[in-house]
């Protein structure tokens, strides 16, 4: 029988993360990197949610299980990579139990006064959720590995005045291959991005011709996100690698498209248009145009 989730357990230093895990005390109170090779987790650590007060950057190699969509599936068990910011909800099950990890932590205060503690809110990705892992070449494997490897070397050597640098430059390094490898894999999985595109035309297609916009509104991009079990962030990074548009945009499109029909084959006013597409003042869908 599983556990009754309580309230999450709130982790607000690098140093109670390791305290949790059974780990050594970290060489530094701001980063810490690990890699560990059939690590076990507590039977109190399963089942249970998380919030971490700093960034983590994680390659799971043992990530289970499948997420089908369509007919096809996604599949983990070859692991992949994920990304969490500060104060995002994190989750534990059986399934994690034991696996083998190399993880990145990072305190926001690490990087305070850089110019990364700006850029990192660019990394939509930090955004995504666990079933929008990057998953690896073995090429792009090495080359991530290398950087971790890097960090962990200067980490583990002496701190001087310029070992802060080194490593938030390594750090930015990784997160810039770190984009590039989900626009491949955006290309990559094209196949399966024109099958959600054709599901996304189906659902605005249904949204209006149920009149669900009559009793709830415009579509939003929050509500396809959550039909296609998608994180927001990451389904419009797809769409824009896909068509150049955002969901926005997409929903944008489709409005302007339906109004033109609703105003070519039906007698209703422009009022009357606007409020069957859901907009809750003709002022606003005359702003659209």
């Amino acid at each position: 029988m599983k556990k009754e989730i309580n309230n999450p357990i709130k982790v607000n230093s690098i140093l109670q993360l390791h305290e949790l895990l059974g780990f050594e005390k970290p060489t530094h109170p701001l980063i810490s990197i690990n890699h560990k090779v059939n690590m076990v987790l507590d039977d109190v650590l399963l089942n249970q949610h998380f919030l971490f007060n700093f960034y983590k950057i994680s390659y799971k190699r043992t990530l289970k299980g499948k997420m089908g969509y369509g007919q096809g599936y996604y599949d983990f068990s070859e692991g992949g990579m994920i990304f969490t910011a500060p104060n995002q909800m994190l989750s534990t099950s059986d399934e994690d139990m034991e696996y083998e990890g190399l993880t990145l932590v990072f305190h926001s205060d690490f990087i305070r006064n850089y110019p990364l503690a700006t850029r990192i809110k660019n990394f939509g990705f930090f955004s995504y959720t666990a079933n929008e892992a990057l998953f690896l070449s073995d090429k792009e494997k090495q080359t991530v590995f290398s950087v971790f490897e890097n960090i962990k070397t200067e980490l583990n050597g002496n701190i001087d005045d310029f070992s802060q640098d080194v490593m938030i430059s390594h750090i930015e390094v990784l997160l810039n291959y770190c984009n590039r490898f989900y626009k491949r894999q955006f290309i990559t999985r094209k196949a399966v991005n024109n099958d959600l595109l054709a599901k996304i035309e189906q659902l605005l297609t249904d949204y209006f011709d149920n009149e669900t916009a009559l009793h709830k509104g415009l579509p939003t991009v929050e509500y396809l996100a959550t039909e296609l079990n998608l994180s927001p962030r990451y389904l419009g990074d797809m769409l824009r690698s896909l068509n150049g548009q955002n969901a926005q945009q997409l929903i944008h499109e489709k409005l302007i498209e339906r109004a033109k029909e609703y105003l070519t084959a039906t007698p209703f006013s422009v009022a009357e248009v606007a409020y069957q597409l859901g907009f809750e003042h003709p002022q606003s869908f005359n702003k659209l145009f």
